[in-house]
């Protein structure tokens, strides 16, 4: 890592989207500080230019940061404060070649999270989504025996793929309304934390996702992630079985899943994380069985504000010579 040491006078820092008016003022009283009014995502080039004129840069997740743009970031650029927990749009090999400290807001958006996991896993079921589309287009004939039947998810099997602080928050909401619990991860956790969530883990990724009732993803971007759901695994899940991604869209291979919803093959998916954000692909939008949602599972002015207070933390402990609290170290991932 770069020797610590002390910026003198206030440090210049290029924010690239926008923040919470409190964060961005307190940033503007704390550092020099360049913000982005207009909220547009920075191009590649923009990105550049920006990290060969300041001294911290403090992008978020839509900001993919490669080797070639730290290469070209020149000498100046000592500190990554990434507003949000997830860096895998960092690459974290160059930034440490090139001695940049990265550091990241872990913890503050896990229970806004898991709350919304938790939702999609009752509505995406028993179809509430699909309900309310359906008055609100006018079409709804009033109520009938056999009308709108979903799924009860109580006795069912909650499958959960990466059993981090997101995954045991949804393990302990999950046990609450009745689910029974498997999980996979790389590691088993103790086993004093699995008897207080009632946790079965399954080291076979395969036969949890033929077990699973409901499967929900919980893992970060990797190539060893990348399409970790694919048409092979999404072949073994159960007819009536539902998938949940609040991670990352690169973890399904979202070809494989249209088809299998486009046919029926499983009950039904609730998505809020897309390959190709903004754009998703346009089949989506035409499936019923597809509870779709913008990216929103952090979006709580608490949880936003904590990760701000974490970024500017960050900050002032790098300008000061100090390692900073939320330093990424190696084998994060």
């Amino acid at each position: 890592m770069r020797p610590e040491r002390r910026v003198e006078g206030r440090p210049a820092v290029i924010v690239t989207r926008r923040l919470l008016p409190e964060t961005e003022r307190r940033m503007d009283e704390l550092f020099n500080v360049s913000l982005n009014g207009a909220d547009e995502p920075m191009s590649r080039d923009q990105l550049v230019a920006a990290m060969q004129r300041c001294d911290v840069l403090v992008p978020t997740v839509t900001d993919r940061i490669d080797a070639g743009m730290i290469e070209a970031a020149g000498d100046r650029l000592g500190l990554i404060a990434n507003f949000g927990a997830g860096i895998e749009h960092i690459d974290l090999a160059a930034a440490r070649a090139r001695r940049i400290i990265v550091t990241n807001t872990p913890g503050v958006f896990t229970e806004d999270t898991a709350d919304m996991t938790m939702a999609l896993i009752i509505s995406v079921p028993r179809r509430f989504v699909e309900g309310g589309r359906m008055l609100r287009a006018g079409e709804w004939k009033g109520w009938g025996p056999v009308a709108m039947l979903g799924h009860r998810i109580g006795g069912k099997l909650l499958g959960i793929v990466g059993m981090g602080r997101i995954g045991q928050a949804v393990a302990h909401r999950a046990r609450a309304f009745g689910l029974s619990i498997a999980y996979h991860n790389r590691q088993r956790l103790p086993e004093a934390i699995e008897n207080m969530l009632g946790a079965r883990y399954e080291p076979d990724l395969d036969r949890l996702v033929k077990e699973a009732d409901i499967l929900s993803l919980h893992c970060p971007a990797t190539p060893e992630t990348h399409h970790m759901i694919d048409a092979r695994r999404i072949a073994l899940m159960k007819p009536n079985a539902y998938l949940i991604n609040t991670a990352r869209g690169e973890l399904v291979d979202e070809d494989a899943l249209i088809a299998a919803l486009q046919e029926g093959r499983i009950g039904g998916a609730g998505l809020d994380v897309y390959a190709n954000e903004p754009e998703i692909d346009p089949r989506f939008r035409t499936l019923g069985n597809a509870t779709l949602l913008p990216h929103v599972g952090s979006a709580t002015f608490e949880g936003r504000q904590a990760s701000g207070e974490k970024v500017i933390a960050n900050i002032r402990f790098w300008a000061d010579g100090h390692r900073p609290p939320d330093q990424v170290l190696e084998g994060w991932a």
